[in-house]
């Protein structure tokens, strides 16, 4: 009996200790406000196929934190689904994989007032990092909260561009 709560002691310690050296790995990721977008967008990204980092992808997020998918439904009316970061992936995660994924950034405005930030982030999005011509366009509106530590996601609330509602200029790049 002695020699299993041993065992089981060692077992607890060690997972608690790999545990803390991913978060260690992880914190690298959210210093900075550039550094958190790119692990975002780069956490989700990948070739068909090949799995995501789903540990790291909840760790950029505070708890309570929303993704917000918007979009017109099959009547024509604009909807907001709200999904926490573990919906997100029962939702997307196996379509990201099946189909390759990868969501690039190309503008972005940022707005800050104390702690907290704002961003409104144009993404293409392409099947491959090979394709030359996304399949999708859109904007991420990121908010995120920097606690002192380091920065949080509070909400990423998005709408894919259409032939209706295409992307304003100011939000692409300079030609």
């Amino acid at each position: 009996m002695k020699n299993i709560l041993i065992i089981i002691i060692c077992f607890i310690v060690t997972i608690n200790l790999q545990a803390q050296e991913n978060t260690e790995n992880f914190s690298e990721k959210v210093q900075s406000l550039d550094s958190t977008l790119e692990t975002l967008y780069g956490v989700i990204s990948g070739e068909k196929g090949e799995e995501r980092n789903w540990e790291l992808f909840k760790f950029l997020f505070k708890p309570e934190a929303k993704l917000i998918a918007s979009g017109k439904n099959k009547e024509g009316v604009f909807n907001a689904r709200y999904m926490s970061p573990d919906e997100y992936i029962t939702a997307s995660g196996k379509w990201l994989i099946e189909n390759g994924f990868y969501e690039k950034e190309i503008h972005r405005t940022v707005d800050t007032f104390g702690n907290i930030t704002q961003v409104f982030s144009t993404y293409e999005s392409f099947k491959s990092k090979t394709d030359k011509k996304p399949f999708m366009r859109g904007i991420n509106s990121i908010q995120l909260l920097n606690d002192g530590k380091r920065w949080w996601v509070i909400n990423i609330y998005w709408t894919q561009e259409t032939q209706e509602n295409q992307i304003p200029k100011e939000y692409l790049p300079k030609q």
